[in-house]
């Protein structure tokens, strides 16, 4: 069974930093693609980031380029999400997905 554990978020001030950390596992962490979605109250996924299986390929949303980076370790089979120059509408839950399968996410709050 495929399980994902997001963890890392909190409450942060404009301008500051988080590092979003997901671990998984229950299948082949380093054969799959992996891709950070947010999603705030009442509204629907957003895609945030992605990553090849090895790290080598990412992709981030027009909104994140320059200020999140996604990365991986598959020795610990777990994904990352470094948030830097956060702003009040980065402000969601975040989760980790992998096949359609997703955390339980972590809030990331970003206010003064």
């Amino acid at each position: 069974e495929v399980q994902l554990v997001e963890s890392g978020g909190g409450l942060v001030q404009p301008g500051g930093s988080l590092r979003l950390s997901c671990a998984a596992s229950g299948y082949t962490f380093d054969d799959c693609a992996m891709i950070w979605v947010r999603q705030a109250p009442g509204k629907g996924l957003e895609w945030v980031s992605a990553v090849s299986w090895n790290g080598g390929i990412t992709y981030y949303a027009e909104s994140m380029k320059g200020r999140f980076t996604i990365s991986r370790d598959n020795g610990k089979k777990t994904l990352y999400l470094q948030m830097n120059s956060l702003k009040s509408e980065d402000t969601d839950v975040y989760f980790c997905e992998v096949g359609g399968v997703r955390g339980q996410g972590t809030q990331v709050i970003v206010s003064s």
